[in-house]
């Protein structure tokens, strides 16, 4: 099995040194072609192309940032890889995109799996992440010794998009409970509470969240944003999510307000950091700064 990786960031990055370290033979392609060096010392290929790439793999790995991207890298990739090559798209995207690149791999007789994966960035290095598989069963059982190399707990889900519903669920609430705990520590430090005696409340209490433990104890207490996932990214997220409350017929819904929060954070400058930034512009508001009390 010969497995090509096309994208070598933060996540990527992480879960093409697992396969390596697993003993699959890897091909890897990166826009930035300076950040293939390193793999290919640790035993990788590097493809001068994506349509190199795509000819050599039979199972093709992407890991990217945006919808756009996956369409892009997707039209070359179907184009040249050879029929019966799965490809595993690793990227957060609409359900759309997901059955729309399921339909145009079918017809050159090759398996599209949507394949979100959810964990950040320790989990892709400790081999953790829950991956949501959407599309054809028996690909997925094929490729389950890449997956299993990856995650910790992996489901198929059903057809095609489907594992791009469950992951959008997943940040749908992330970004929802991002925001909830940053307007009630915002809250609460402004009308004079001491901001690490709040958290050490909430965390014990019925309010507790994974989202407030992460941000709290290693973001917004310390002052320090650099991202483990941006702004950015949620923003892209929540808005799809969002859609697919649209799509259910859902007519009001807490993900809005969510997405009206993550843009405002991009518009103030902060689509760079991590998710955490979004509490910057609700402190700017209420005049107050969350952060751990000196002694």
């Amino acid at each position: 099995m010969k497995i090509g990786f096309i994208g070598l960031g933060v996540m990527g990055s992480r879960m093409t040194k697992r396969l390596l370290a697993a003993g699959f033979s890897v091909i890897v392609y990166n826009r930035t072609k300076e950040k293939m060096k390193e793999f290919v010392k640790l035993g990788a290929e590097a493809a001068e192309s994506i349509s190199e790439l795509s000819e050599k793999a039979n199972v093709i790995c992407t890991c990217l940032s945006m919808p756009s991207d996956v369409n892009e890298v997707y039209e070359e990739v179907i184009q040249h890889a050879k029929p019966e090559t799965i490809c595993l798209d690793f990227t957060t995207v609409g359900m759309d995109t997901s059955q729309t690149m399921g339909e145009k791999a079918k017809k050159k007789g090759m398996i599209f799996l949507d394949a979100p994966i959810s964990g950040g960035p320790e989990g892709a290095e400790e081999g953790t992440l829950t991956i949501m598989v959407g599309g054809d069963e028996p690909s997925y059982e094929k490729v389950f010794p890449v997956l299993n190399a990856l995650g910790g707990n992996i489901q198929h889900l059903g057809q095609s998009g489907m594992g791009s519903v469950a992951k959008l669920m997943n940040q749908y609430l992330v970004a929802v409970h991002s925001l909830a705990a940053s307007e009630a520590m915002v809250v609460g430090t402004a009308l004079g509470l001491k901001s690490d005696q709040l958290y050490n409340i909430l965390k014990t209490s019925y309010g507790d969240s994974r989202m407030l433990r992460r941000h709290m104890e290693h973001y917004v207490l310390d002052r320090q944003f650099e991202p483990g996932g941006a702004v950015k990214y949620v923003h892209k997220d929540v808005k799809l999510a969002n859609q697919l409350m649209n799509q259910a017929g859902l007519k009001v819904f807490t993900g809005n307000m969510a997405q009206d929060a993550f843009n405002t954070a991009i518009h103030e400058g902060l689509a760079d950091e991590d998710m955490s930034a979004v509490i910057k512009p609700l402190e700017k508001q209420a005049g107050a700064v969350v952060a751990r009390n000196k002694a």
